[in-house]
């Protein structure tokens, strides 16, 4: 992912426990919330995942981004110039053209970000609508909302404001299932190097404290090994109790999804997050490379998707089907069935530390 593009946001660190099968009892399946099932086509294809990728290696910048189209599933890629357009093809991917360059959608972000830094929105790229989608939540006032309107005129029709229901916040919950410092965290998914196991988190909540245990003053079962947040949002935690987890997630129904591999989600991709608080939702990929302004500094690439989430879901699992995709980081809560879940790509946690999901 280009990780210079960037988008400014607010909102809350979510700590979670429970989203693996790590031992914690699954609820009932009337505790399961999730939204409507997606369809096949909304869940991309290995191929799928694997051309994104070559995409990606090819073109770079030279691409305006990359989207999945729901009607035939199939992975579409925007770009700019005839260039573009032919290595695109040669890669076997769908080629769209599109108005705005990733140059020109990079220098919207940097305007928004010179002249519209407000607490309580947040930028990324959607690829769909070949747009910088904004997003201004209830705390955002009516003198700030003109403002950034009037910031996104004068890039004529690059970017696309749109509120969003609850606010932004801090929101660290006591009680659960995998404790440290004092909160609870969730391993998000159990991964593997040279025999040894681990399960990778949040950043922010590796950050609270180096020993994690199962239960509220229980005994140990892991010691941090690796933290980065700010910046990023991932830690990991090497298992020290002996034991050999399985390589799955909590569906909260008595049942587990097995995990095989792992990728970077593609925006209108279907995704699922399991976490204590709202167990398992669903949702729609909406924007890449989006930056989120916590209080305590930036992390960038982040993932923003349309899954519900609560206080207690943070460090939590977004995966599709068998690929896990990213570490649930933070939201401003759920409407309905609506919400605003952004993950950190789980891809870039494993290359950090040299393991893989098993």
């Amino acid at each position: 992912m280009r990780r210079n593009s960037r988008a400014r946001l607010s909102l809350c660190l979510l700590l979670v426990a429970g989203a693996l099968g790590l031992g914690a009892t699954p609820a009932t399946a009337a505790e399961v919330h999730t939204a409507a099932a997606a369809t096949p086509s909304a869940i991309p294809s290995a191929s799928a995942y694997a051309l994104d990728a070559a995409v990606e290696r090819t073109l770079g910048a030279d691409t305006a981004g990359t989207y999945l189209d729901r009607k035939t599933g199939e992975l579409v890629v925007t770009v700019t110039t005839d260039r573009a357009e032919e290595q695109a093809r040669a890669t076997g991917a769908t080629v769209r053209r599109v108005t705005r360059s990733a140059a020109q959608l990079d220098s919207a972000i940097a305007t928004l970000e010179a002249e519209a830094k407000i607490t309580g929105t947040s930028w990324g790229i959607d690829p769909r609508t070949n747009q910088v989608a904004v997003e201004a939540d209830s705390s955002v006032s009516a003198r700030d909302m003109a403002r950034l309107e009037a910031v996104a005129e004068r890039l004529g029709g690059a970017v696309s404001i749109s509120r969003v229901p609850g606010v932004f916040h801090r929101e660290v919950l006591g009680g659960g299932a995998i404790y440290g410092g004092g909160s609870r965290c969730s391993a998000a998914f159990n991964v593997t190097k040279g025999g040894a196991r681990y399960f990778v988190t949040a950043g922010h909540c590796t950050n609270i404290s180096a020993n994690w245990s199962a239960t509220s003053g229980g005994s140990v079962i892991g010691v941090r090994e690796g933290t980065s947040f700010p910046t990023n949002d991932y830690g990991i935690v090497r298992y020290t109790d002996g034991s050999s987890p399985a390589g799955t997630v909590d569906l909260y129904n008595g049942s587990t999804q097995d995990i095989a591999s792992a990728a970077n989600a593609v925006v209108g991709q279907a995704i699922r997050k399991s976490g204590s608080t709202t167990k398992v939702t669903s949702g729609t990929v909406t924007a890449v490379n989006v930056t989120v302004n916590y209080g305590d500094g930036p992390v960038y690439g982040m993932v923003r998707t349309t899954a519900c989430s609560a206080g207690g879901d943070s460090g939590g699992a977004h995966f599709a089907g068998s690929v896990a995709l990213g570490i649930h980081s933070g939201s401003s809560g759920c409407s309905g069935t609506a919400g605003s879940a952004i993950h950190q790509p789980v891809v870039e946690a494993l290359q950090a530390y040299g393991v893989s999901v098993y």
